[in-house]
């Protein structure tokens, strides 16, 4: 591809999904499926133009995508919140992800795929799109509602459990030869993960240091350095390049400059991330996805009746009323980039062929059902059985 070719391919993307994007915001829809969407109208499996023969061409592009996408979640991964939030919602959140992690596997086994693509579907099906969660909550104006903080504390949940899975899925994807070579690959994937860990949580004031330049495009230069760099270190030692993202984000997110990286790293998180799912939308073969129709529609009801079951054990829990309950199972209903990298992992690893486009299927059918079922969740309410929730009394003032 000569250098003309691929700026106007890059270019064409960035419009063709911009556009698309902004048609679907006049009705409610998230930009992620969109952005899939108008790279899979433009890719090469659909007829008519096409932005590129090889979807492979923006390997490093997407690579970037990814990079920014996770640096920025592990940017708003926060302990402090995590231990504010106490015994009742670590066991929102643990039942949360037993229930659709344990649901995914259940499913993935049942497809009889194997066992590495069971994996790559449990998480796919179990995490939630933190991008898409809070998206929602703050374009319907319910963050200051009683169950919101629980929301935004078991996506805080997942993000650490990602962190944990990807760490334990990379030895599994990549073959290790039995299981002393596993170990110890999940070992090195740890230990590395624990290094980090320690940083973002005692080594603020020495992060706080190296990048407490007063100049933003200084500033803006060494984070984006250090998050590339923090994804290269970390694939080359074993683990995904989208959880050292992840952990770099996290700890400069514990240091002082953390609120001046969060407004610098949102241009480069919208734009790049919006070329990750472009990408992503390329390699859809639409008759790969007419194969996995079924499998698709069959995780979709299944996710809905593990949120909701979640959601009522969570309001229960919480004391929370049958429409809270209701509004906690829909709003983390969504799923979107963590899904998508899996996607990309396994595709990476040579697994089953169904696994990509089932995912796709699978991300792009929730994220247009999600945000409209959270639209109008106050008619939704029937969906919950009343005598699963029982909220506390308010006592007399």
């Amino acid at each position: 591809m000569s250098n003309g070719h691929a700026l106007l391919a890059v270019g064409g993307a960035f419009l063709a999904a911009g556009a698309l994007a902004r048609l679907g915001a006049r009705i409610g829809l998230p930009t992620i499926p969109l952005f899939m969407l108008a790279g899979f109208v433009f890719g090469p499996h659909t007829p008519g133009l096409s932005l590129v023969d090889d979807p492979a061409e923006f390997g490093v592009l997407a690579g970037l995508g990814l990079v920014f996408l996770l640096f920025y979640l592990g940017l708003e991964f926060s302990l402090d919140d995590l231990a504010r939030g106490g015994a009742r919602l670590a066991g929102a959140g643990l039942a949360y992800l037993v229930l659709n992690i344990g649901g995914g596997l259940a499913f993935g086994f049942a497809l009889g795929w194997g066992t590495r693509e069971a994996l790559v579907i449990a998480g796919a099906i179990g995490i939630s799109s933190s991008a898409i969660v809070t998206k929602l909550l703050l374009e319907t104006r319910r963050m200051n509602n009683r169950e919101s903080r629980l929301i935004m504390g078991i996506v805080v949940l997942e993000d650490l459990f990602l962190a944990l899975y990807l760490a334990l899925l990379q030895p599994v994807l990549s073959g290790a030869d039995g299981f002393g070579a596993a170990l110890a690959d999940f070992g090195k994937a740890f230990g590395f993960l624990l290094v980090l860990a320690a940083l973002a949580r005692w080594g603020g004031r020495v992060v706080s240091r190296l990048f407490g330049s007063a100049d933003d495009e200084l500033l803006t230069v060494c984070f984006v350095g250090v998050a590339v760099l923090g994804a290269a270190v970390a694939e080359e030692v074993g683990v995904s390049d989208a959880i050292g993202a992840f952990m770099v984000g996290m700890m400069l997110g514990n240091s002082q400059v953390a609120p001046r990286v969060h407004k610098l790293v949102l241009p480069l998180r919208d734009a790049f991330g919006a070329l990750f799912f472009f990408i992503f939308g390329l390699s859809i073969d639409p008759g790969a996805v007419g194969t996995v129709v079924l499998p698709v529609l069959a995780a979709v009801v299944l996710t809905l009746v593990l949120n909701l079951a979640a959601g009522a054990f969570a309001a229960r829990l919480h004391g929370f009323d049958r429409q809270e309950g209701v509004n906690i199972g829909l709003i983390v209903l969504t799923r979107g980039e963590f899904s998508l990298v899996l996607a990309t992992m396994a595709t990476a690893a040579g697994l089953d062929s169904r696994v990509a486009p089932f995912v796709a299927g699978y991300v792009l059918l929730l994220a247009v059902i999600g945000p409209l079922a959270v639209l109008r969740s106050d008619r939704l309410t029937w969906l919950l059985p009343a005598k699963l929730v029982r909220p506390r009394p308010v006592p007399a003032p």
